[in-house]
């Protein structure tokens, strides 16, 4: 099979599939149409509609753009049908029905942030990160009717340092899901549109599974009832977004929210009680199960983003404050 042959759908939303999309198009690949979410409301009144960065880029290369609401909607479905799409590429988009990836005659393929079976799920770069894995990687495979469990074409592992954030291995992954995008693609040309694949169960059979699921304001939340280490990867598996909090009391009952970026890891022993707020030699510290944890990065509620010290500057170290 050529190049030529294949007509590509490409399915996607965040800046993450932008470079995916760009891959596919710099490399001459026939995208005949691009799928994204509506136009998201902006703004204080929710007066101004945000396209999505696929659409945008998509427009800037002439590509049409298909925006359903609903991906069982009869009018899109007759819309994606008249593109005669024989192959579907999915990148940080939603749910499909199966109407959708079953569509093209050689199916649709995802590519995923993370080593699956491992997290399967909406967030894998945050939870590999929290989770203090030292690899990660990316996978395609095959859409079926569950959610990221299709037989796998390809893997690629990424390293995760211990240094790293949420934001390093996303540009990483974001990266090296083009390249194994375009890998892919090469292995469905030379297999003539079927080429090997392996099933998910037997990789699961014997692997304690680690999911990835949505996550939430309150999943944010920092327990300081962890041992250091164990907070010092959640902030940086929430680094910079959308950022580990917790809520700082003063002894009289005041309380505000601090969001926290970037912590550096100590030998201290723990002060006090779990969450006690400690100024050490001009550095802000919080206790944790075993460990003081430094902060080196945080946002007051209402404030800009600062580090430390400068938090220090204003704080009363005489006050006995609490994390929680």
């Amino acid at each position: 099979m050529q190049k030529s042959d294949l007509r590509i759908v490409f399915m996607g939303t965040p800046e993450f599939a932008v470079e995916t999309l760009r891959a596919l198009v710099d490399n001459d690949y026939n995208v005949v149409a691009v799928v994204t979410q509506p136009d998201k409301p902006v703004g204080r009144h929710g007066s101004v509609l945000q396209p999505s960065a696929v659409k945008q880029y998509a427009q800037e290369k002439g590509l049409p753009v298909l925006q359903p609401e609903k991906m069982k909607d009869p009018d899109f479905l007759q819309q994606l049908r008249g593109y005669q799409a024989n192959l579907q590429v999915v990148v940080a988009f939603r749910m499909l029905p199966e109407v959708v990836w079953a569509m093209p005659q050689y199916g649709t393929f995802n590519v995923h942030a993370a080593l699956l079976p491992q997290y399967r799920g909406a967030a894998p770069i945050n939870w590999a990160v929290i989770n203090g894995e030292t690899q990660t990687g990316v996978t395609t495979f095959f859409l079926d009717h569950d959610i990221d469990t299709g037989r796998i074409i390809m893997q690629l592992p990424f390293d995760v340092p211990d240094t790293a954030d949420a934001e390093f291995v996303y540009d990483g992954l974001m990266h090296l899901g083009a390249r194994i995008c375009l890998e892919t693609l090469q292995k469905i040309l030379q297999a003539d549109g079927h080429p090997e694949s392996i099933s998910q169960h037997t990789l699961a059979a014997d692997a304690e599974l680690k999911s990835a699921p949505k996550i939430f304001k309150e999943t944010c939340r920092v327990d300081w009832s962890l041992t250091a280490k164990q907070v010092y990867d959640f902030v940086r598996g929430l680094s910079p977004y959308p950022g580990a909090w917790t809520t700082l009391r003063q002894p009289g009952g005041k309380e505000t929210v601090l969001k926290i970026f970037k912590t550096t890891k100590t030998t201290t022993p723990a002060t006090g009680r779990v969450g006690q707020v400690v100024a050490l030699k001009k550095q802000l510290c919080i206790s944790c199960a075993d460990y003081l944890l430094q902060i080196d990065e945080l946002q007051l509620a209402g404030k800009k983003r600062m580090d430390a010290a400068s938090f220090l500057n204003g704080w009363n170290a005489q006050e006995d404050w609490l994390a929680e």
